[in-house]
């Protein structure tokens, strides 16, 4: 089964093309500059196969630091 629908993968394939070609901006209505990232312009494209209710896999997480994940744990290094 696939994780992506067909109308998702013409859209991040129209965004890649664009990309490509030097076409694609970023920010809200293209005003920012020329996308440089290849993952960027993956990400693009997947946003806004979202918008257009196209079937796309859901966004990762952000990545939880050392430190965060250490005191998320609850277990103190201490000996009492």
């Amino acid at each position: 089964m696939a994780k992506t629908s067909k109308k998702g993968q013409k859209k991040v394939e129209k965004v890649m093309h664009e990309y490509k070609h030097g076409e694609l901006k970023s920010g809200r209505g293209g005003k920012g500059g020329k996308v440089k990232n290849r993952k960027q312009a993956i990400a693009i494209g997947l946003s806004e196969a979202r918008k257009s209710g196209a079937k796309v896999p859901k966004k990762k997480a952000a990545k939880k630091s050392r430190r965060t994940k250490r005191k998320s744990s609850g277990k103190s290094s201490k000996k009492s």
